[in-house]
């Protein structure tokens, strides 16, 4: 049924965006981290453009992210 394939692709996208984050939230240090941000984006930007979360709930989720990574740069300074 088309509901339970447009679900199941919502779930993939879901999923792969919040292991990013995930991945992300996790860096030990800012180089790591950066590295894995753009990955990040990446997933929250497709995860939005499919409407799988509100173009809103992405921007949060991307400034989160960000944040995380520049206080991590800066605590390491």
């Amino acid at each position: 049924q088309q509901n339970l394939k447009a679900r199941a692709n919502n779930k993939v996208k879901s999923t792969a965006m919040k292991s990013a984050i995930k991945g992300v939230l996790a860096a030990q240090d800012a180089r790591a981290g950066a590295a894995k941000l753009a990955a990040a984006m990446k997933a929250i930007d497709n995860a939005a453009k499919h409407r799988v979360i509100h173009k809103n709930t992405a921007a949060r989720y991307k400034a989160r992210v960000s944040r995380a990574i520049n206080r991590l740069a800066l605590s390491k300074k």
